[in-house]
């Protein structure tokens, strides 16, 4: 799991993982092998997510490009306002 994603921190992995097994979305099968291999299953109940989670991804596919915009439209606005802080804290000097 953790090569197919790079990004995430292995420890949030973990946990989020182990949350899912909790409430038996997922199944974890151990192998007694060095090194270590674990492998996750969906449980039935876990299938049931899949046209969910595919409706929420058609969902995000067909408004990306807003969502998007939006995201940067604020982080644009988020970085001039970093940047135009310092010249207001000089000014009060």
């Amino acid at each position: 799991m953790q090569r197919r994603i790079p990004d995430a921190a292995r420890r949030v992995l973990n946990i989020q993982l182990k949350e899912l097994e909790d409430h038996e979305l997922i199944t974890r099968k151990i192998y007694p092998v060095v090194p270590p291999k674990v492998e996750y299953d969906l449980t039935e109940l876990g299938k049931t997510l899949i046209p969910v989670i595919s409706a929420l991804g058609n969902w995000g596919d067909t408004n990306e490009e807003h969502l998007r915009s939006v995201i940067l439209k604020r982080l644009n606005s988020e970085s001039s306002s970093l940047i135009s802080e310092p010249e207001a804290e000089s000014d009060s000097r």
